[in-house]
């Protein structure tokens, strides 16, 4: 009776946190809303009275429209999930949705008055309207924060050392905060008696786990699930790759089922058709941008323009990557492959910039065109980084069961020092959740990760370095448990 009366407090609480976001939501939207209303009826309309005439329901169909977009594209980018997001996540995800929703109306104005508008009408819109976001979600996020503190967390870990997951908690303190720590005892009655004692003195509100062996793990689950705790789990690729099995019911017993291919014949059929008419219309588009930046780097070191380098696709098939040259022509004149590191002092002036434009990406079109690569798929490697990782990480060669992309979900969901291990895990989030969808998704979400500077640096060429000590800590601790990876 008093384990229900607990669950039913839970589900209210969820249901209130939910309640209020939704409505911190709602608000800032119809501030948006409100903001391009107030123009409409000053300033837009009036440009099409001449040819048009709209009466009450045109003006709420119209205003309706915008506000379509704009929520679509709010909730794709993250703009709707206070308490979820950084502060600033936030208040970029809503201009951006707000850019898109502006440029989206003006086009459409535009086609329905058969004349361009006069854009500064929208410069101004947009500025109000993003002056009006920065204030509301700085107001809105301090409600939220304050109505529902961050989680207390009871982190549970195995053997290794924990400074670096520990530090990802800690800068999200506004989210998470770990309170109390320790290593898994080989007694599990111990176990279970350390998470409820945290959790009846209420030191500890949710518990995650990381590193802890899989009886283990499958253990803590049951009981956290069977008292109702929140509890948080650190994936192992095996629980990644069942994320997109397949549910069966041939039996009386339910069934998993993970194929042994990635994509069917339809997926990579529509996959294929996908990638030639966007690289087609996108070269058309980007051809100024690309004469200008190949005229730039010419004139900078009288060097090539281009910049071919072999890397792997599916399979493992090599082929040649093409990309604009954004590093000194002698930048491995000792024939090392190295990993390009942040501040790299072999990037050009117009390397840096075009580098942090991912200009120097829109050759990749050609090798999109050609059928190499796709839009969307893990970033091909170099043979001998791949060599490198694979001496310490063997799954590495699992993301290589799709075509490489141009953007994937590590480029969308990572930040420039994702360790390789997470990144792997998330390239195959996307292989075993392929869809059609998924891919618009992601080339819509990689509008915005060109303009969020925290996934446009170069990776740290001590990441390899310190897998490869993980790795032999990782066998040690094997030989002593007998855990997978």
């Amino acid at each position: 009776m008093e384990r229900n009366v607990h669950e039913e407090r839970l589900r209210k609480m969820e249901a209130f946190k939910r309640l209020i976001n939704l409505g911190l939501s709602m608000l800032s939207l119809a501030v948006v809303i409100g903001i391009f209303a107030y123009f409409w009826f000053v300033y837009y309309q009036k440009s099409l009275v001449d040819d048009l005439h709209f009466y009450r329901y045109g003006h709420l169909l119209e205003i309706t429209i915008y506000g379509v977009v704009l929520y679509a594209f709010s909730k794709m980018y993250g703009g709707t999930r206070f308490g979820y997001l950084k502060n600033t996540e936030i208040i970029f995800s809503q201009i951006f949705a707000t850019a898109i929703a502006d440029l989206f109306i003006y086009g459409e104005l535009s086609l329905m008055a058969f004349q361009l508008f006069w854009p500064m009408f929208f410069v101004w819109m947009f500025l109000a309207q993003s002056i009006a976001l920065i204030i509301y979600t700085n107001i809105a996020n301090r409600l939220y924060r304050h109505m529902f503190p961050p989680r207390k967390l009871l982190f549970i870990h195995g053997p290794r050392p924990t400074e670096d997951i520990c530090a990802k908690f800690a800068g999200r303190k506004d989210k998470y905060v770990i309170t109390r720590k320790e290593q898994v005892r080989a007694d599990m009655t111990e176990n279970y008696r350390l998470i409820r004692e945290s959790y009846q003195s209420g030191e500890c509100n949710a518990v995650v786990i990381w590193d802890v062996s899989t009886m283990e793990r499958n253990k803590l689950l049951k009981f956290c699930y069977a008292n109702s705790i929140r509890i948080y789990m650190m994936p192992k690729i095996t629980d990644v790759i069942m994320t997109g099995a397949e549910e069966l019911h041939v039996f009386d017993s339910p069934m998993l089922l993970t194929r042994e291919y990635s994509l069917t014949m339809e997926q990579r059929f529509i996959k294929r058709m996908i990638d030639v008419v966007c690289s087609l219309i996108l070269i058309v588009l980007a051809s100024p941008i690309m004469l200008i930046t190949a005229i730039l780097i010419k004139l900078g070191d009288r060097g090539p323009v281009l910049y071919k380098q072999v890397r792997c696709t599916i399979g493992q098939k090599e082929f040649k990557i093409l990309k604009f040259r954004s590093m000194r022509t002698d930048a491995e004149k000792d024939g090392q492959a190295r990993l390009a590191q942040k501040n790299d002092d072999r990037i050009t002036p117009i390397g840096k910039f075009i580098r942090a434009c991912r200009i120097d990406e829109l050759p990749q079109l050609f090798n999109i065109l050609k059928g190499d690569m796709s839009f969307i798929g893990p970033r091909p490697e170099r043979p001998e980084i791949i060599a490198q990782y694979l001496e310490v990480m063997p799954e590495f060669v699992y993301r290589m069961k799709v075509k490489a992309g141009l953007a994937g979900f590590a480029q969308v969901y990572g930040k420039y020092n994702t360790t390789p291990y997470d990144k792997l895990k998330l390239d195959l989030t996307y292989i075993e959740n392929y869809s059609v969808l998924l891919d618009v998704k992601l080339m819509l979400l990689t509008l915005k990760v060109l303009f969020w500077p925290d996934s446009t640096e170069g990776v740290d060429a001590q990441q390899i370095t310190a897998l490869r000590e993980e790795k032999r800590e990782q066998e040690m601790l094997e030989k002593e448990n007998g855990d997978e990876r």
